[in-house]
């Protein structure tokens, strides 16, 4: 019982868009329709500015420490729900059953996730990741680096096998999100951060 429960309100919890509510909160808009027409943290940025981007990009990685903050309280001893329920919160993000099933990429979330079941692995990826941000003003290379060397560094670190698959696991949904990103980048045709267009 608590299981499936701790699973759909992480599900409910990623669906509260919090880059949609607060565009048409702010400028009456829906940020799906806009920039990139992507509901995250970017995309806020270029339509509101960078306040609310970080704003965004705070409540976003909330969702993901209090989802599976609420697993484990839930269901203790048992790290697999925990996995499911983190999955969970990020596909909600990605999928909200409250808008239409059109979300974001998840980036955000995942980070909320990742400090809670593997906060090392995830800062040491992350501090690379925004060295490249920093470099390059590819947002998306920034994503896609941190996402994929997570699992590397769950490895380096010796972290169990069910969290370096769980890892490996939300990379592929993220790299699957940002498909036409890696399009892009690939063409050399991706928007820098700052520029007239960029999303993540």
């Amino acid at each position: 019982m608590y299981i499936l429960l701790s699973i759909l309100l992480a599900y409910l919890l990623g669906s509260i868009s919090t880059s949609t509510l607060i565009t048409r909160w702010r400028a009456k808009i829906d940020i799906r329709d806009v920039g990139s027409g992507n509901a995250g943290a970017t995309n806020t940025l270029r339509v509101l500015g960078v306040r609310w981007g970080l704003v965004v990009l705070a409540l976003d990685a909330c969702k993901g420490v209090l989802a599976t903050l609420l697993a484990m309280a839930m269901v203790h001893h048992q790290p697999l729900v925990w996995f499911v329920a983190g999955l969970a919160v990020v596909v909600g993000h990605n999928w909200p059953v409250f808008f239409g099933f059109r979300g974001g990429k998840g980036i955000a979330t995942t980070i909320g996730v990742y400090l809670v079941l593997l906060p090392i692995p995830a800062l040491v990826a992350g501090v690379i990741a925004i060295l490249l941000i920093a470099v390059t003003r590819y947002v998306s290379l920034g994503a896609l680096s941190f996402v994929i060397l997570t699992p590397v560094f769950c490895i380096a670190f010796g972290r169990p096998v069910t969290l370096i698959l769980f890892a490996v696991l939300i990379a592929a949904l993220s790299v699957y999100r940002h498909r036409q990103n890696i399009v892009r980048l690939v063409r050399g045709q991706e928007h820098r951060v700052f520029s007239r267009h960029h999303e993540l």
